[in-house]
């Protein structure tokens, strides 16, 4: 037999094999997705670290819709950032790490030495350095990925489990990420679109957001680092029962090494339906603004935006990308944010136009969605729908988005590891599938 046939012989099969009726879930009372009827996540865990907030729930069971809120370590995020929006000149990245790694904000001499740990940790080994430029590949989140697992290599007590050792991967990790994210990136652009490779030191007294710009590029504007700043601590952490988070302390309750768990928590971030979301909020918000004509036209917008529900425009998913969430209801707290950065940032790069009608996509889509799919579960705009045009008018190039979001998440893929590594009663979580084939009687080959 043909050996390619054979490939399309099995794909074809498992067409079938592989299909499970989705009435069977309900049959047997399986939470697909780990999710509950009314769409509230299935309680797996407990946690000290993050806190997602988005409705209610009342006596008689129901869900009440709010204004999202976000805690990290007990503080919401809309209180650990507005410091940093009205300072204006402060960073706060590193504050939100310490917070989340150790559940404590710093003092101003723990925050200093904090920041000149992380600084002393961002370069690289020669040998990692040397395999970066030798990979070659469009993915920087595979790049990236590949690079972590090289880590479990370089490290003289890779498998050692203690607190002390654990927290110094940790820190490595979150010091490493940019500079391994800015140079892959550079590498690419050589290999790739044939143009100069540079390969600059980090800086001493820069923040992580101002270093991993200068790795990139080399030059940036204050209001640019300080936009970064925001976007990685609004990204820096999300309760764990994320996709991603969950991943790592699912692969961190085997006892696993450090390196592998961020990977895989790496590979699931990836995924276009989790971190992979903002690329196709940028690429889609490219496309209506050569689709529709008039930016200030709504009956055009929702013309266009309906088309796109019933599946007769743009890519015919019938989605409006960046709208909606798993629990926020009235609104996302980390959007909220990001909006008002954005509104500044445009003011300051002159894509005020683009944001006035990034806005009206959102005011409309909503309508629209509302329209076509009406609830009583009110929608918002989440994390993804503003943060592609920060990154466009920060002049991030759209590779970069998604392991952007893996830098700025990789401390509270850390903070839930060490967690998930300190319970005293420690168990490998192991949830249970039913099965629901048939039993059948095996038949010799020549009875086939």
């Amino acid at each position: 037999m043909n050996k390619e046939y054979l490939i399309y012989k099995l794909a074809d099969k498992v067409k079938f094999t592989s299909r499970i009726d989705s009435a069977l879930f309900q049959r047997y009372g399986v939470k697909r997705g780990l999710r509950n009827e009314d769409g509230s996540g299935v309680l797996v865990g407990l946690t000290n670290i993050g806190n997602v907030v988005g409705y209610e729930r009342q006596k008689d069971g129901s869900l009440k819709p709010i204004d999202g809120r976000l805690y990290y370590r007990g503080y919401e995020l809309k209180d650990l950032t507005k410091p940093i929006l009205e300072e204006g000149r402060r960073f706060g990245y590193e504050e939100a790490a310490y917070l989340l790694l150790s559940g404590e904000l710093p003092d101003r001499e723990e925050l200093e030495s904090f920041s000149e740990l992380l600084n002393s940790r961002m370069a690289l080994d020669h040998r990692s350095l040397v395999h970066i430029i030798d990979l070659e590949g469009s993915n920087i989140m595979n790049i990236l990925s590949r690079c972590v697992l090289e880590m479990y290599t370089f490290d003289q007590n890779p498998d050692d489990g203690s607190r002390d050792n654990q927290m110094r991967q940790a820190v490595d990790l979150i010091a490493k990420f940019p500079t391994i994210i800015a140079y892959a990136y550079n590498c690419y652009r050589h290999s790739m679109q044939g143009k100069g490779l540079h390969i600059r030191h980090p800086k001493e007294g820069l923040s992580l957001a101002e270093n991993f710009l200068y790795l990139l590029r080399g030059d940036y504007t204050e209001m640019e680092a300080r936009m970064l700043d925001l976007l990685m601590i609004t990204q820096a952490e999300h309760g764990g029962g994320n996709n991603s988070t969950f991943t790592v302390r699912v692969t961190s309750s085997t006892q696993t090494d450090i390196y592998s768990s961020i990977a895989a928590g790496i590979g699931s971030l990836k995924g276009r339906l989790h971190g992979g979301a903002n690329m196709m909020v940028a690429d889609m918000f490219c496309h209506l603004r050569n689709a529709i004509q008039n930016w200030e036209d709504e009956a055009e917008i929702d013309q266009y935006l309906m088309r796109m529900l019933r599946k007769e425009a743009y890519d015919r998913s019938g989605l409006i990308y960046g709208l909606g969430h798993a629990v926020y209801t009235l609104s996302d707290p980390r959007a909220a944010t990001l909006k008002r950065m954005a509104g500044e940032l445009a003011a300051e790069k002159g894509y005020e136009r683009q944001f006035e009608f990034l806005k009206r996509i959102e005011e409309r889509g909503l309508q629209c969605i509302a329209k076509v799919h009406p609830s009583n579960r009110p929608i918002c705009a989440n994390l993804d729908f503003y943060s592609g045009f920060i990154y466009e008018m920060i002049g991030i190039p759209r590779e970069l988005y998604t392991p952007i979001f893996a830098m700025s998440r990789i401390v509270g893929w850390c903070a839930h590891r060490l967690e998930e590594l300190n319970f005293d009663d420690r168990r490998i979580i192991r949830p249970a599938y039913i099965n629901v084939a048939k039993v059948r009687d095996y038949k010799e080959i020549d009875k086939r």
